[in-house]
């Protein structure tokens, strides 16, 4: 069982594709269908899998098990080729965060591809449309996938406003949940995506604050908590310096390389 002694059971699991065979060259965004598999199975043994909504209202209160919810950015083809079968014989939820003007096409955003990142096809309408009837939550991640930091105003408003028209119009259903492009987000952006959405994801590597804001969620890379033993120690001391350092080693290949831009 993975335990907690801090009493913060809360977790927020972010995956990018599952692909079927492992990658020659692993990369944290790209999990193969085996260890997504086993995690999976893990992850039912020791939490209660729940929505991004009902994760959100159950923050903080006593439950018998802890909880955890799965989330997906993207919205990559092989979601529905190989990760949704295995969620919906488990009968578990997750969030499926699309980019809206590139559904159909790959991640190579805005046409430009990115070295040492594999260019993948992303779900097209028909697809969403099948995630969404088989109860998954479609959620908002920007039209184009920008950096929303270095953007105007103006161009804030059009990639998550015009994101979210875009997704009622073809799904009819408006989204509810944000996840920003490569994490990125500052205090004007959340202002902007508190006033859109009920709950925002980050990337950013930690543990949930006592009173967490929901527009800044934390969440963990899936691809780095592979394999017997790596979640074991959730809610630790040690499982929190785990993160920390992960976190620094991350802050400082953002400063030496534009790596990551891909994501």
């Amino acid at each position: 069982m993975i335990s907690n002694p801090s009493g913060r059971s809360e977790l927020i699991l972010v995956y990018h594709a599952v692909v079927e065979t492992p990658l020659e060259i692993p990369d944290p965004c790209f999990v193969d269908a085996a260890d997504f598999r086993e995690q999976i199975t893990r992850l039912t043994e020791s939490f209660e899998i729940v929505s991004l909504s009902e994760y959100v209202t159950e923050l903080g209160k006593r439950r018998s098990r802890p909880i955890a919810a799965l989330t997906f950015d993207d919205g990559f083809l092989n979601f529905s080729r190989v990760a949704m079968p295995l969620l919906v014989d488990l009968g578990l939820p997750a969030t499926v965060f699309v980019v809206s003007d590139a559904v159909g096409t790959t991640n190579a955003w805005g046409g430009r591809e990115v070295p040492g990142i594999p260019t993948l096809p992303l779900m097209g309408w028909k697809e969403l449309h099948s995630v969404r009837d088989a109860g998954f939550e479609i959620g908002a991640h920007t039209r184009h996938h920008p950096d929303l930091t270095t953007v105007s105003g103006e161009q804030l408003e059009d990639e998550t406003a015009g994101c979210v028209d875009r997704i009622s119009s073809e799904l009819g259903e408006r989204p509810h949940s944000f996840a920003y492009p490569f994490g990125a987000v500052n205090e004007a952006v959340a202002r902007h995506s508190r006033r859109l959405f009920e709950r925002s994801v980050t990337t950013e590597l930690r543990p949930l604050a006592p009173d967490e804001d929901t527009a800044l969620l934390p969440r963990l890379d899936a691809w780095y908590f592979r394999g017997p033993g790596a979640l074991e120690g959730w809610g630790t001391s040690s499982f929190r310096r785990r993160l920390w350092i992960r976190a620094q080693g991350r802050r400082v290949r953002a400063l030496v390389t534009s790596g990551g831009r891909g994501r």
